[in-house]
């Protein structure tokens, strides 16, 4: 009796190489590009570092680290402002060029997308490894970007592999590695806890309690007593986790968990008016970006981070979906009080999300209800000017129809 071939996944995670960095350069070649020393992101005296280049990477320059201890370490480097728009742009063509591949491509952010090759090793007959080193050039040709590209059986060892491609690349060697079907617990096996994605800080602090601060250290343990020490749920996930094991789908249409926008204002905001005007302009263009992309939104947060660093946020969640200005704007307006009479400080940082995120396939559905005496439920007319100034900023760009408040101090 013939011996049933076993199928595996052919999964990839192709992660672009320094993004941000990378965009700035094209996006100014006389000035950003040519420029090593370069720093994407935040001022000399604000903000943090979105992006570093690799040569500044050897001063210890890191992404998340504040501007002004990044120039601490590397004095000579430039900083530019995130190229946004480009970069959007840029994300969007290296997707295209990933699904002439296959078209199962799911972006993780802005830079990382999974692909599913599953199958087409009998469409183009070579190695998953092959068909990563052309996808490479492929994105290399169409968007003048590279990409790490990490593969394997599933999405935590893509992952894992796409890191190991840029330690690879970064020691000029090609940028690919790929974990053949049966190598995931001897690849993971070589890892510390610390390396593996959503074992974080805290858990790390548990495990090492019991010994464990490698791979190797936790793959002594069978599952029995995982589960002892971390519970039925906690014990079990971390036995597959170690192992590489995620039967996690790549799914082609991804639904956006939330959709926000942020702003780190170069000095910091003290006055109602200035903290009520960015607050307005935030939640109309995260609206905006809700209905471009198909969405309606239950939940409403407003983020600020004070003078001392200190991160508050609040939120608000609608009884029904919502998707036009009015009642997103009235509710960041309100939440933003909130936040302001539990403690009147300067604001270094300000932003507002919508999340519990559902696709907007009926406009029946928009309002069964007429509006609510708390301004919650939105009406025929708040959808109907909503898509009127939606039109209008597509005929003339972002900010072709814009509220007075936003330029007369903001809602009192």
């Amino acid at each position: 009796m013939p011996t049933r071939q076993v199928t595996h996944r052919r999964l990839l995670l192709a992660d672009a190489d320094a993004f941000y960095v990378a965009v700035a350069r094209l996006v100014d070649p006389d000035g950003a590009g040519k420029e090593p020393l370069l720093i994407v992101g935040g001022s000399s005296k604000r903000g943090v570092v979105t992006s570093a280049s690799y040569e500044t990477r050897r001063y210890g320059v890191r992404s998340a680290m504040p501007t002004a201890h990044a120039l601490r370490l590397c004095p000579k480097a430039v900083i530019v402002p995130v190229p946004r728009e480009a970069c959007s742009q840029k994300s969007r063509e290296i997707r295209k060029a990933l699904e002439r591949f296959s078209p199962a491509v799911e972006p993780a952010s802005i830079d990382e997308f999974y692909v599913d090759l599953t199958g087409t090793e009998r469409l183009y007959h070579e190695s998953l490894a092959a068909t990563a080193a052309r996808i490479r050039a492929a994105v290399l040709e169409s968007t003048k970007l590279t990409v790490s590209i990490g593969g394997g059986t599933s999405r935590l060892i893509a992952k894992l592999a796409a890191e190991e491609a840029k330690r690879r690349r970064a020691g000029d060697k090609p940028g690919v590695h790929i974990v053949p079907p049966g190598g995931e617990e001897e690849f993971v096996g070589r890892l510390d806890l610390a390396q593996i994605p959503m074992i974080g800080p805290k858990f790390q602090e548990r495990l090492a309690r019991y010994g464990m601060r490698t791979v190797r250290d936790a793959l002594r343990h069978d599952v029995g007593v995982l589960e002892e020490w971390f519970g039925k749920r906690g014990g079990h996930w971390l036995y597959n986790r170690i192992r590489g094991i995620d039967t996690g789908p790549v799914e082609a249409r991804i639904r956006s968990k939330s959709i926000s926008h942020e702003e780190t204002f170069f000095d910091d905001l003290t006055e109602d008016d200035d903290l009520n005007r960015e607050v307005l302009r935030l939640a109309v263009r995260v609206a905006a970006d809700m209905r471009r992309k198909g969405f309606l939104a239950r939940t409403v947060t407003v983020k600020i981070r004070d003078g001392d660093f200190t991160t508050r946020q609040a939120g608000h969640t609608f009884p029904q979906p919502v998707s036009a200005d009015r009642p997103i704007v009235e509710t960041a307006h309100r939440l933003l009080r909130k936040l302001r009479r539990a403690r009147r400080t300067s604001a270094r940082l300000l932003g507002v999300a919508v999340s519990q995120l559902s696709e907007a396939r009926d406009p029946s559905q928009l309002a069964l209800f007429e509006e609510s005496s708390e301004g919650d439920l939105e009406t025929d007319h708040d959808r109907t000017l909503a898509r009127m100034v939606d039109g209008i900023n597509v005929k003339f760009g972002r900010g072709g129809l814009r509220r007075a408040s936003e330029l007369r101090g903001g809602e009192r």
